[in-house]
This record gives structure tokens, C-alpha cells and sequence, in this order.
């Protein structure tokens, strides 16, 4: 009877502690009542925030926008599987959509980086651009390492709304 009582008061302790750190670690408090386990982040990466000022600067007359989902600036035409086109670009996002002030859309820009250079990114960088070349819009790809200049930024984006005919 002895031992029982020790085995039991073992099994309880072990079970306090594996309570207390599943606690700890946001397992049990995973439910509509307890907390969430998320916390506030930056949207834009040191590099993106440079490009956006620029892109600002450069284009006061455009709306820039940051961070935007492709799904949101790509639409599925009439007659085409809705589901099963929007499945193909419903995660992906542009990280910059330049807009003029009627928010017709200019242009769909990335900034490329070293994680771009594995195959399953480039896959998705390929579906991507597919589906915004397809779509009749204009995808520019800058790299991290090589940021454009506002002259430069102005430039191709104002060359380009002069093609499209757009303000």
C-alpha cells in the first residue's frame, strides 16, 4: 500500500510539472478564453521599408502599397473555375501594388532576395508571375542588393503608366 501511495504522489507531481510547462509553452491555452499565442511584428523587412520610402518619394501622385495579396489585385474571369483559379494565387502576395489615384493598378512589384533562389520559392515566384502576366499586368522584379534610385523608380513607373495611359 506503501508503494502505491508513492507511485501515485510520483505520477502527480510529473503531472503538475507537464501541466505548468504545457501552460508555459501556450498548449493549454490555446482556446477561445485563454491567450493566443501571437505577438505584434513588422509587415516590411529593413530592406522593404527602404524600397517603400522610395517608391513614396518618387511616386506622390500614386497610391504605394505594400504587402497586398495577389488575390486582391487579380480577379478570376467569368466562365473559368472560380475555386480552382483563385486556389493557384489565393497565399500569394505582390510586396509593393502602385496604383494611380483612381486605384487602377500601375504595377506589381518584388523585391527578390537570396530565399528566391530555392527551387520551391522559384516555383512560386513562377506562378506568380504567370498568373500577373496573364492577367495583362506589369510584375517588376528588383533585388535586394541592387534597390533602384527614386530617379530610376520614377522613371520605369511613369514610363510605363505613359504606355498604359494611366494618370
Amino acid at each position: 500500500m506503501k508503494s502505491f501511495a508513492v507511485v501515485f504522489l510520483v505520477l502527480f507531481v510529473l503531472a503538475s510539472v507537464a501541466l505548468v510547462v504545457l501552460r508555459k509553452l501556450g498548449v493549454l491555452n490555446a482556446g477561445p478564453s485563454g491567450p493566443w499565442p501571437f505577438y505584434v511584428k513588422r509587415p516590411l523587412s529593413q530592406p522593404e521599408q527602404v524600397l517603400y520610402h522610395r517608391l513614396v518619394r518618387a511616386l506622390p501622385e500614386h497610391i504605394v502599397l505594400a504587402q497586398v495579396q495577389v488575390s486582391r489585385v487579380l480577379g478570376v474571369k467569368k466562365g473559368a473555375n472560380f475555386h480552382e483559379w483563385n486556389n493557384r494565387i489565393n497565399r500569394l502576395s505582390y510586396d509593393f501594388v502602385v496604383c494611380a489615384k483612381d486605384s487602377t493598378v500601375i504595377a506589381a512589384i518584388e523585391l527578390d532576395d537570396k530565399s528566391h533562389e530555392s527551387s520551391s520559392r522559384a516555383k512560386t515566384d513562377e506562378r506568380k508571375s504567370k498568373a500577373t502576366a496573364d492577367a495583362g499586368l506589369r510584375l517588376i522584379r528588383w533585388h535586394v542588393r541592387s534597390l533602384p534610385s527614386e530617379q530610376v523608380i520614377r522613371s520605369e513607373l511613369l514610363d510605363l503608366a505613359r504606355v498604359s495611359r494611366i494618370p
